[in-house]
């Protein structure tokens, strides 16, 4: 998300639509063939998000990205759940499973990362390994009190979605994406990903009052497959912070990082990204 970035990354591709046992409907798109590695997005993006490896990595592996519900292209009027991480645990487990593809190979960004590593806890018998970029949440430390965000955090987000509900899109969007990145990416990032970005950022204030669970060691301790935890070298601190005590907590953990990378090393950094993910994923197989 800078200018070096290559625009067509982000290009819209024509999604196909999962309609699941429950009655949600999920957007996604499919390339390739192989395993399944399926990929889950973060905040203010959606399966677009991910065209930087599924068009690389899907000459080794089936790769799927979903939206997750009230994510672009999915209608609110039509979504039938709240808004909520737990929601897309649900759905994203009730994904793999209709479509029969599980256990699967399992990645996520940000709060992607979060989804994600709920439903390695929750749902073992669907992941068969995991890949978390950046996973975002509060960090639960033992013998402290309850984890939360920092007080600071809280008040951007809150100054953000009052921006946004006054339908103040850009400048809400530029306090964001600039808070979890570097100062500047948002006027850096290319127009694809910003269009992207605003496509989705009615979600952002629905994101803001469904706080994330923190991570913990006795939570990290469930989680049972292999594991990569992959940060940028310039990330915020919090999400450093997340995958240093995750690689210590999860028992099959190995950690990378993106030389000179920040918060969106997915798409700013796709060729170092998915060398460690090809890697990690080659080095299990049968």
């Amino acid at each position: 998300m800078n200018a070096r970035t290559d625009p067509s990354v982000l290009a819209a591709t024509q999604p196909f639509f999962a309609r699941l046992p429950s009655g949600a409907c999920m957007p996604y798109a499919i390339y390739g063939a192989g395993e399944p590695l399926v990929f889950v997005h973060g905040s203010l993006c959606d399966y677009r998000y991910w065209n930087s490896q599924t068009s690389v990595l899907s000459r080794t592996f089936l790769c799927v990205s979903v939206s997750l519900s009230h994510y672009w292209p999915g209608n609110d009027a039509a979504i039938n759940s709240e808004f909520g991480w737990q929601s897309h645990v649900s759905e994203l487990a009730e994904f793999i499973d209709a479509m029969g593809i599980g256990p699967v190979h399992l990645a996520g960004h940000s709060r992607g990362g979060c989804v994600a590593f709920q439903l390695a806890r929750a749902y073992p018998h669907l992941v068969k390994t995991l890949t978390l970029a950046d996973p975002g949440g509060p960090l639960q430390v033992e013998g402290t009190s309850q984890a939360t965000l920092p007080p600071a955090t809280q008040a951007l987000r809150a100054r953000v979605a009052a921006l946004i509900d006054a339908g103040d899109i850009d400048a809400g969007l530029e306090m964001f994406v600039d808070s979890v990145s570097l100062p500047g990416y948002w006027r850096k990032s290319p127009s694809s990903f910003r269009a992207m970005a605003i496509d989705n950022a009615l979600t952002l204030p629905k994101q803001f009052r469904d706080a994330l669970p923190a991570y913990s060691r006795a939570g990290a301790a469930e989680v049972q497959c292999r594991t990569l935890l992959v940060q940028g070298e310039k990330s915020p601190r919090m999400y450093r912070n997340n995958v240093d005590s995750l690689a210590n907590w999860i028992e099959h953990a190995a950690k990378q990082t993106v030389a000179g990378a920040s918060h969106g090393m997915t798409v700013t950094h796709p060729a170092a990204f998915n060398r460690l993910v090809h890697a990690f994923l080659l080095e299990g197989s049968d």
